[in-house]
C-alpha cells in the first residue's frame, strides 16, 4: 500500500481564517461560565432541550466564526453558511454564545416526537432504528439464510472490546453470487468490488438503516430482479453496516431521546459527547493534529490511525482492493483501477467526491466527478468536493484515504435535509423510506461504476 509523503498545502484564505480565529479566541472570546438558558422562540421549546441554531457575529465572517466555535468546543455542523454558522446546542451552550455578543437563531429541535414502546425490544430504538445488536443479529440471519450469496466477516474491533470492556467486533458482509474464489479477503479475485460503509458517526441514524435495507434488497431480489441479478453475478458488494459500534451503543442508550454521540467510545477524560475520537478524521491519509482538541467533535486522535476501528477498516480495505495509485497526492490512479467505495453520512443532501482535504482537483477529477454526477441524477443531491457545501475541510477522512492511498474512487453521501421532521441527525423513522427511494439508485450507479471507474483516465 502506497504512502502519502506530501504535506497538505495550506491555502492562503485558510491561514487568514486561522489567524482571525485565534484573535477571536482571546480572553474576550466564546469561553466563560454558563448562565441561565436563554428565552426560546415562542412555542419552540428551544430552552428546554437541545436544538439546531444559526450563529452570527456582527464583525466576523462565517468561516472565521465557525473555526472559532469549533475550537472552543461547540458542535459546528456541516451545511451552507449563507445565513449563519449551523450548530447543535443545548440551553447552556446557547447562553454562552449569547454572553459573547453573538446572535443565536433557533431553527428546529434535535428530537422528533416518538411514542414510547411498551414492548421490550433491545434491537430497535427511537421508533424503529436498529441498535448495534440488531444489526449484528440481522447480519447473522442473512448470512445463515443465504450461504450461496453472503459471507460474514469480522474485520476489526471497537475500542471498548480492545480494552476488555464489552464492545463489539466490526462486521462486514460480502454479497454476490458466490463462485469459487469469490468473497475472499484478497485483491486477486475476478470480480470488481463495491463497498458501502455507514454509521462511522454514530448519531447519523439513517445511514445504518440504509445499509440494512441495501443488504435485504440484494439478497431478496437475486434471481427475480434483472438489475440486481446482473450486479450480483458480476460484482462483490461489501457492506460495513456499523463502523462505530460502541458509539451506536451510546446513541441508543436512550430509546426515545438518543444521545448525540458522533465519536467512538475511547475514554479521554471528556464528559458527555466530548468522549472519543472522530473516526472520520483519524485515517492515515492527511491526518491533521489541528482538527481539534480532545473534547472537540472533530478530535482526530493522538495520531494517524490511532483507533482500532480505523485500523481494522483500513486494513480490510487495503486487503480487498488493489493499490493502483502512486504515492504523490496529485499522481493519477491507473486507468486499469477497479472498485468503488461509498461512506454514508448525514445530513446536507450532498454527493461528495475527492478530495476533501483541499480544494485542489484530484488527478482523476473528470472520472471521479462523472460517478458523483451519476449518483446525483438519482438522488438529486448537490455534487461537491473540497470544502464545497460543508464549509470546512476534512483531512483524515476515509473516502480521501481510499482514493489517495489506493486509487479507488471514494465517495460520501450526506443523507437528508437540514430541517423538518426528516431533517438533522434524528429524523422520524418513517423518513428512512424516502431516503431509501432516493438513494437506492445512487448506490446502484456507484456499484455499476466499480467495473471500470476511470474510463478516460482523467
Amino acid at each position: 500500500m502506497s504512502e502519502s509523503r506530501a504535506v497538505p498545502p495550506l491555502l492562503s484564505r485558510m491561514v487568514a481564517i486561522g489567524a482571525a480565529a485565534a484573535a477571536l479566541l482571546m480572553p474576550s472570546s466564546l469561553t466563560g461560565p454558563a448562565s441561565a438558558a436563554p428565552d426560546a422562540p415562542a412555542g419552540s421549546g428551544a430552552a428546554a432541550e437541545p436544538g439546531y441554531y444559526l450563529v452570527t457575529s456582527a464583525d466576523r465572517q462565517p468561516a472565521v466564526l465557525a473555526h472559532a466555535l469549533e475550537r472552543t468546543g461547540f458542535d459546528v455542523l456541516e451545511g451552507p453558511m449563507d445565513h449563519g454558522v449551523p450548530v447543535l446546542a443545548d440551553p447552556a451552550a446557547v447562553a454562552r454564545l449569547q454572553q459573547r455578543g453573538l446572535s443565536v437563531q433557533y431553527t428546529g429541535p434535535l428530537y422528533q416526537p416518538v411514542s414510547r414502546s411498551t414492548r421490550a425490544d433491545t434491537n430497535t430504538y427511537y421508533g424503529g432504528y436498529h441498535t448495534t445488536a440488531g444489526h449484528e443479529a440481522h447480519n447473522t440471519q442473512v448470512s445463515t439464510a443465504h450461504p450461496d450469496l453472503v459471507k460474514l466477516y469480522t474485520i476489526g474491533q471497537s475500542w471498548l472490546k480492545t480494552q476488555g470492556r464489552g464492545g463489539h467486533d466490526i462486521q462486514a458482509l460480502c454479497i454476490t453470487k458466490i463462485q469459487q474464489g469469490d468473497c475472499e479477503l484478497t485483491n486477486t479475485g475476478r470480480k470488481p468490488k463495491f463497498t458501502v460503509m455507514s454509521q462511522m458517526h454514530a448519531r447519523e441514524l439513517a445511514t445504518g438503516e440504509l445499509s440494512y435495507r441495501w443488504i435485504d434488497h440484494l439478497v431478496n431480489n437475486y434471481g427475480t430482479n434483472t438489475d440486481v441479478t446482473a450486479l450480483m453475478n458480476s460484482t462483490e458488494l461489501w457492506v460495513i453496516p456499523i463502523a462505530n459500534p460502541d458509539g451506536v451503543d451510546i446513541v441508543a442508550s436512550n430509546s426515545t431521546r438518543p444521545v448525540a454521540q458522533r465519536k467512538n467510545a475511547h475514554d479521554n477524560g471528556c464528559t458527555g459527547t466530548g468522549r472519543g475520537v472522530d473516526l472520520n478524521r483519524n485515517s492515515s491519509y492527511h491526518w491533521d493534529v489541528n482538527q481539534g482538541t480532545k473534547c472537540d467533535e472533530t478530535y482526530p486522535g493522538t495520531g494517524a490511525a490511532s483507533e482500532p476501528e480505523t485500523r481494522g477498516i483500513q486494513n480490510f480495505l487495503a486487503t480487498i482492493y488493489r493499490d493502483t495509485k502512486p504515492a504523490a497526492d496529485f499522481s493519477a490512479a491507473s486507468k486499469s483501477t477497479t472498485g468503488a467505495f461509498l461512506t454514508v453520512h448525514s445530513y446536507s443532501q450532498l454527493d461528495i467526491y475527492p478530495y476533501g482535504w483541499t480544494n485542489q482537483l484530484a488527478p482523476n477529477n473528470n472520472d471521479l466527478k462523472a460517478i458523483a454526477d451519476a449518483m446525483a441524477r438519482a438522488n438529486h443531491y448537490d455534487v461537491v468536493h473540497g470544502d464545497g457545501g460543508l464549509n470546512y475541510f476534512a483531512p483524515g477522512a476515509t473516502d480521501d484515504w481510499i482514493y489517495g492511498q489506493l486509487g479507488v474512487p471514494g465517495y460520501t453521501i450526506e443523507v437528508g435535509p437540514s430541517s423538518g421532521s426528516c431533517g438533522g441527525f434524528f429524523p422520524v423513522y418513517s423518513c428512512v423510506n424516502s431516503f431509501w427511494q432516493l438513494n437506492l439508485p445512487a448506490y446502484l450507479a456507484a456499484a455499476k461504476a466499480a467495473a471500470a471507474p476511470y474510463p478516460t483516465g482523467r
